[in-house]
């Protein structure tokens, strides 16, 4: 049957794995099938391997393992563990059968793209340029199942990107802010402010 490929890109911590989890869709870990730390020739920043950098990243082997799980509906990918920077094992997929969508996510899925377009997978690359943030996951959610907060719910800080699917519109709010151990940021608008930990914005 024909499946349809969706790549799911962002930045470490940005709610992708969240985001998929919550979908129910058969999804493959692009993170998955990282170098190991002794690789030779990894990128290095401050005497480590610079794990932002696609050269980090086995791509030919993702994209091979993605065609064969849109072809067949399953494959073996890489187990790998992010704490050990290595391959640990090796792990079945299979989707079920009947299943028409499957969700690829990882910060190099845009890397993905033209690697999937050259192994003939059909891709369409598109770009949403509205900022997100995790707060929206759930307002997404539920207007996608049709549903509403319960009633003793808190008020969500959140907006539903469900307006961004279809075309690149920016998804209209006051601010967006976070925390994450000491370091935070606002962001309104095109503003943004920025401090680390223990310093001054």
């Amino acid at each position: 049957m024909n499946r349809r490929l969706v790549l799911l890109a962002g930045p470490s911590g940005s709610g992708k794995s969240r985001l998929t989890l919550a979908s129910g869709l058969p999804q493959l870990r692009l993170d998955d099938f990282y170098h190991d730390a002794d690789h030779p020739g990894l990128p290095q920043t401050l005497g480590i391997p610079d794990w932002d950098d696609p050269a980090t990243w086995n791509g030919a082997a993702a994209i091979a393992c993605l065609e064969q799980l849109l072809r067949t509906g399953r494959t073996r990918t890489p187990d790998y563990s992010i704490p050990l920077s290595r391959k640990v094992g090796d792990k079945q997929l299979t989707i079920p059968d009947g299943s028409s969508v499957v969700l690829a996510e990882g910060i190099f899925a845009i890397e993905a793209l033209p690697l999937a377009r050259a192994a003939g997978i059909p891709a369409r690359g598109e770009i949403r340029r509205t900022p997100s943030h995790l707060i929206d996951i759930v307002p997404t959610i539920l207007e996608l199942a049709g549903a509403s907060p319960l009633p003793s719910a808190p008020p969500s800080p959140g907006r539903s990107l469900i307006p961004s699917f279809t075309k690149d519109e920016t998804i209209p709010r006051e601010s967006l802010w976070w925390l994450h151990e000491g370091n935070r940021a606002l962001r309104s608008g095109d503003w943004k402010i920025v401090a680390a930990k223990g310093q001054p914005w």
